[in-house]
């Protein structure tokens, strides 16, 4: 049998961005990240500004080094869900211990689906190609769970994260339960 697929976001889940400015919550770390993507985007902001010289500050991102462990033994094959896209591998998989993983490449263009669905549903349901996946993200909602429910011919978990927490146990429980409902 395949194993599902778990899809993993950066930003919310494993980077809680959302929580309290300087009041990382706890096991996590401060990392300063400048990535050539992240870079690029503040460059191009700054000469916006008409600050073309002016130095472009890393990225501040918080992650908890006992996420790569825990990822790595749940029952699922590891796929980066991301904006961060490779750079994830770069930047964020040596914090954690994780390996390389195989990350979907977002469309250029980001349209918003009609009534609500993340821009990000119909490039994850067509990546999948009707594997079982669950997906962990800050921005799912319910129009997401009926897009997917509608266009997948697969087993699928759509799994938000509190982006003021990131991953907690909750989370990983949920997430064993439904492989284990698998089979």
């Amino acid at each position: 049998m395949v194993r599902p697929v778990l899809l993993v976001d950066v930003d919310g889940p494993l980077n809680p961005y959302a929580a309290k400015p300087y009041r990382r919550p706890e096991g996590y770390e401060t990392h300063r990240l400048l990535t050539p993507n992240w870079e690029a985007a503040e460059r191009r902001r700054l000469t916006e500004f008409g600050l073309p010289n002016k130095a472009v500050k890393p990225l501040r991102v918080w992650l908890d080094p006992r996420h790569g462990p825990a990822l790595t033994a749940l029952p699922f094959d590891l796929v980066w869900a991301t904006t961060w896209e490779d750079e994830a591998n770069d930047f964020i998989a040596p914090v954690l211990g994780l390996p390389r993983l195989p990350f979907i490449s977002w469309p250029a263009q980001r349209p918003e689906p009609a009534d609500g669905v993340f821009w990000k549903t119909p490039a994850v349901v067509a990546w999948a190609k009707g594997r079982a996946f669950a997906w962990i993200d800050d921005e799912i909602t319910e129009a997401d769970r009926t897009w997917v429910l509608d266009h997948h011919d697969g087993p699928a978990l759509l799994h938000r994260v509190d982006p003021r927490r990131g991953l907690v146990d909750e989370d990983f429980d949920v997430l064993c339960a439904w492989a284990a409902q698998l089979g």
